[in-house]
Parts: structure tokens; C-alpha cells; sequence
């Protein structure tokens, strides 16, 4: 019985100055994703990949006329012709895939670019609306299971915060 009761009150005495904090909400990824800066990197990557994601959405088209050609009309086909539209799939099935391959390379170096930049940038633009409101603790909204009330979200603030700081 004194160890329950010794648990109780360690438990109560970690869940106490929970209660007492101040919480906020703060959806980084959307705070970063609205700023200007990530629009800008958007933009820019758009430009240097466009024509290969175009190039790749009209494989994908040509290769799924071409695998339903197949089932159409695989089977009254010569052998050769059979072959031969076997053969072009695979070629554009081949260009598609590293065309797939190059767009998420770059996606992933262009993420990965900005994300670097920004850290510094985001750190502070989130500890001055820390200072601002006097937060105590600052979670992800999809780390929240429960709150009996509504928890401030200061995502457009730090966005704010952001796109101003240099």
C-alpha cells in the first residue's frame, strides 16, 4: 500500500507542473511549407524539373495505352508485333523509372537544401513565440491524444516570424 501511495504522489507531482505549463500547437512542416523562402525553393525546383516530371506524366500515359494495347489485342498479335510492343514497353518503362528516380533525387536535394537554410531561421522565429506567449511546452498536433480545451496554435505566427526575420 505505501508503495502505490508513493506512486500516486510521483505521479501527481509529474502531472502537476504539466498542468501549469503553457501549451501550444505548432505544425512546423506547414509553418516552413507557407513561408515565402519554401514557395521560392518550390518555384525554383518546378523550373529545373518540369520538363522531366511533364516527360514523365506522358510516359505514364504512353506505357498504360500500351500495357492495355497488349491485353486488347496481345493474343491476335504476330509473335513479332507481340515482341516488338514488349520491347517498346520496356524501353518506356525504363526512361519512366529513371526519370521517377531523377525527380525524387532532386526533390530530396532541393528539401534537403532549404531545410538546412531554414533550421536556423525556424529555431528562431519559434523561440521568440515561445518568449512571446510564454510557452512552456510545444507539441506537434499530431502528437496530441487528448485536450480538454483548445490548445493555441501558433503555426501562422511562426510563419510570420519567419518570412520577416533575414
Amino acid at each position: 500500500m505505501r508503495k502505490l501511495a508513493a506512486a500516486v504522489c510521483l505521479m501527481g507531482a509529474v502531472v502537476l507542473p504539466a498542468h501549469a505549463a503553457e501549451v501550444a500547437v505548432l505544425d512546423w512542416r506547414a509553418a516552413l511549407m507557407n513561408t515565402q523562402s519554401a514557395q521560392s525553393s518550390l518555384s525554383q525546383l518546378e523550373s529545373q524539373i518540369g520538363g522531366q516530371q511533364r516527360e514523365a506524366q506522358s510516359l505514364g500515359n504512353e506505357l498504360q495505352q500500351l500495357q492495355e494495347r497488349l491485353q486488347r489485342e496481345g493474343e491476335t498479335m504476330s509473335q513479332s508485333q507481340r515482341d516488338s510492343l514488349i520491347a517498346e514497353l520496356q524501353e518506356k518503362g525504363g526512361r519512366f523509372e529513371q526519370l521517377r528516380r531523377e525527380v525524387m533525387q532532386a526533390q530530396q536535394r532541393s528539401e534537403q537544401q532549404f531545410l538546412e537554410g531554414a533550421e536556423p531561421k525556424l529555431e528562431r522565429a519559434v523561440e521568440q513565440v515561445l518568449q512571446r506567449h510564454n510557452i512552456d511546452v510545444l507539441v506537434e498536433p499530431q502528437g496530441v491524444l487528448h485536450s480538454s480545451t483548445d490548445l493555441p496554435n501558433v503555426t501562422n505566427e511562426v510563419t510570420q516570424i519567419f518570412d520577416s526575420l533575414n
